[in-house]
């Protein structure tokens, strides 16, 4: 059964502690996550706070050019795909990986998910990104599948 949670950040504090608080629920079993959101809403904030919370030592940088970034300094392993410049048609050519990388106990960020074309049937959170009125970011989390469900409890308290 899908799970949500909505938590609206006011400033890049606000964003932090929700990313440390995720952070630490996914710390030790990991998770695959698709972000969505408009260019600069706030996706790859969220990626690199994340990953800091999680004790990534390495510079935190969107993969735009280069599709993946992989962090190994903390202590889970955290991936980083942004699928902007595969679109549509690129997207086939790493499905499995994509799949792999959902496997086991990491963590894996995916910005710009929609041009999976529903190619990510895993068990996931998905997490939109989106600006309001007053330039505070809405993150809405939601789960595909049962698996992390005890993340957005987690979140809820």
């Amino acid at each position: 059964m899908e799970k949500k949670f909505i938590q609206k950040c006011n400033t890049l504090e606000d964003t932090k502690k929700l990313a440390e608080k995720f952070a630490n629920l996914v710390k030790e079993r990991g998770c695959f996550v698709n972000l969505f959101g408009e260019i600069g809403a706030g996706k790859t904030a969220f990626v690199r706070l994340t990953a800091e919370a999680l004790g990534v030592k390495e510079k935190i940088t969107s993969p735009s050019f280069v599709i993946l970034n992989e962090y190994h300094s903390a202590s889970i392993p955290v991936y980083h795909f942004d699928l902007y410049r595969l679109e549509h048609v690129g997207i086939s050519t790493i499905t499995d990986e994509l799949r792999e990388y959902s496997e086991g106990e990491k963590i894996t960020f995916v910005e710009w998910a929609e041009f999976s074309q529903g190619e990510l049937p895993f068990e996931r959170i998905e997490i939109n990104v989106t600006y309001d009125d007053d330039d505070s970011r809405i993150y809405e989390f939601r789960t595909v599948g049962d698996k992390n469900n005890y993340v957005i409890e987690g979140l809820k308290k």
